[in-house]
Formats: C-alpha cells, structure tokens, sequence
C-alpha cells in the first residue's frame, strides 16, 4: 500500500466527517432556535380568555336568568326564570289565537310611553 494513498484516504475521511459534523451542529442549533423562538397559540391564549369571559358573564347574569324580579314595577312587568318562562309559553301557546291577542296586548303595555309627570305651577301665577 502506498503510503500517500493512505494518507489521502484519511484526508478524505477526515473531511468527510468534518463536513458531517458541522451539518450536526448547524441542524442542532436551528433546532434549538426554534424552540427558544416558538411563540404560544394564539388559539390557546384566546380560547383561555374568551372562557374567562363567559363564565364571568353567566356567574353576572345568573341571577338575572334564575330569580322572579320586577323588570318595571310601574308596568306591570315581571321578569320570569327562563325555565317557567318556557312552560308558560308552552301552555298559552296551545290557544294560537288567544295567546296572539294576548302577546300584541302585552307588547302595546311594555312599549306604551311613560307617562308624563304633572306640571310644576308657578308661585308667580
């Protein structure tokens, strides 16, 4: 064997290796700058928020959805847990043409216009 063609082989080996590890390393730290560059979902973030969000508003508005209330004492008006509401409903409904006279009737008390106060007199009159 020919001692400089032992030497260029190692030569080429050596090169070959150098050339296998710097492609190594350089897949190495892209790797690794992906993962100190990833940013959050931003789907997860606003999943997250848009639940805080609604359970905040259904804990406001529970007792709004749950209680009898007066929504306009003045009115007549009442404010009906939505449960009983759908029952209710369900019952008048059964008389198509009394429960629609009675719907246009209450709507005409809800949307009627406030009274107007009685005028102040004068103490000069």
């Amino acid at each position: 064997m020919n001692p400089e063609s032992c030497c260029q082989k190692t030569r080429t080996a050596a090169n070959v290796l150098a050339i296998l590890g710097t492609f190594l390393v350089m897949a190495f730290l892209v790797a690794l700058m992906r993962h100190y560059t990833a940013t959050p979902s931003l789907a997860e973030d606003r999943g997250a928020e848009r639940m805080k969000i609604l359970k905040e508003f259904n804990e406001a508005n529970a007792p709004l959805l749950e209680k009898y209330d007066w929504q306009d004492k003045d009115k007549e008006i009442v404010r009906v847990p939505v449960a009983r509401a759908k029952e209710l409903v369900l019952e008048e409904w059964q008389n198509p043409a009394a429960a629609h006279s009675n719907l246009v009737e209450r709507a005409a008390k809800a949307f009627a216009p406030a009274p107007k106060p009685p005028e102040k007199k004068s103490v000069y009159e």
